[in-house]
């Protein structure tokens, strides 16, 4: 951790209003990759290399298993830095039809104690049609994916649409495409996780997919377990991409410490590791190993990354614990892949994929 742990990490903490330490953070990722040569310095510290973690997904080349979850990278800011970072892939948004400043400030809240974050910032975002101006003159090389949220101002039996209008306008930019339907942050959005309206949203967007590109649908840890099996057929029915499992959660175990605890919104980090991991195995049980699970969730260090490859993930994101790790976090995980590779003498990680057993 060295640097990061003991100076900047401290620094960034010490302000009570954590998104604008966040936004601070993201403003230094952006102007750090303008600079000549310094994308070159920090890719040699900060990337992994190794043939074993390589992994090919739905047409796409991922140099590792290890992206960016959506919610860090709400604008697109560090588009051209991740790949630098050490990140086998980038998710950016959520983004929205329409531009919304979100919910009222605080709204972002760290705890220590628990290695954890709760956020209810309700999809904050300068809409579709500003980020598809962003994106067209991006360098980076790494597969990058688009993460689609409702606005808060359309209805539910609307939201077909809405989804579609942000779909079309980013869909020249996005290596693949997430179906958020499952933050807690805005009213009544976790509805869609139903079938009928989740069946509505992807059946739209598959009929403007003419270059099949990959669509995923990112879905909540406080599912049930019947939940989990109807959101399993609908994406094995319409032959989607994939699932993201998971996003944060509303639960709150009576083992947290940190003074934030009792604030209302999705708590992410340490405390969802194992209800992720619960999740990620279910839902690789009910499709057989036979659709790729993306597993984000409580990811700090290599053993929880070697956790959600156990229990049946085929790729993971970080948000949470890039927060509390910093730059080097990427690289120590992976190198913690690596050698559990070699001690179990595997020729590649995903051998073990979905191989816990789980009660």
């Amino acid at each position: 951790m060295g640097l990061y742990s003991q100076l900047v990490r401290p620094l960034l903490f010490a302000t009570t209003d954590a998104e604008w330490a966040h936004g601070l953070s993201l403003d230094w990722v952006e102007r750090l990759g303008s600079v000549p040569g310094l994308k070159n310095f920090m890719a040699q510290q900060c990337c992994w290399i190794d043939p074993r973690l390589e992994t090919r997904q739905w047409g796409l080349s991922f140099a590792n298993p290890l992206g960016l979850a959506a919610g860090l990278d709400k604008h697109g800011q560090g588009v051209g830095v991740w790949e630098a970072l050490g990140f086998g892939w980038a998710e950016i948004g959520t983004v929205t039809r329409h531009p919304q400043p979100g919910n009222e400030r605080p709204r972002l809240f760290r705890l220590p104690e628990d290695r954890a974050v709760i956020n209810r910032m309700g999809f904050n975002n300068r809409g579709a049609e500003a980020l598809a101006l962003k994106l067209p003159n991006r360098t980076s090389k790494i597969p990058l994916g688009i993460n689609l949220g409702k606005s808060k101002t359309t209805a539910l039996q609307d939201a077909p649409e809405d989804y579609h209008f942000s779909f079309r306008t980013l869909y020249e930019y996005g290596d693949y495409f997430v179906v958020n339907v499952s933050s807690p942050n805005t009213p009544g959005l976790r509805e869609l996780q139903k079938a009928t309206f989740l069946t509505e949203i992807l059946t739209t967007l598959q009929a403007a997919n003419f270059k099949q590109k990959p669509i995923l649908v990112k879905i909540a840890p406080d599912l049930e377990d019947a939940q989990l099996v109807e959101i399993a057929g609908v994406v094995q029915d319409l032959g989607l991409a994939g699932i993201i499992a998971t996003n944060t959660t509303l639960a709150r175990s009576s083992s947290l410490r940190g003074r934030h605890r009792g604030e209302t919104g999705g708590l992410s980090g340490a405390p969802l590791a194992s209800r992720a991991n619960q999740v990620i195995h279910r839902l690789w049980q009910e499709t057989g190993g036979q659709v790729p699970i993306v597993g984000v969730g409580g990811i700090m260090e290599a053993e929880d990354a070697w956790q959600k490859i156990l229990h049946g993930a085929s790729l993971l994101q970080l948000y949470t614990g890039w927060v509390y790790g910093g730059p080097l976090v990427v690289r120590r995980i992976l190198t913690g892949l690596s050698a559990r590779c070699d001690r179990l003498g595997l020729n590649h990680l995903s051998e073990l994929v979905g191989q816990r057993r789980v009660d």
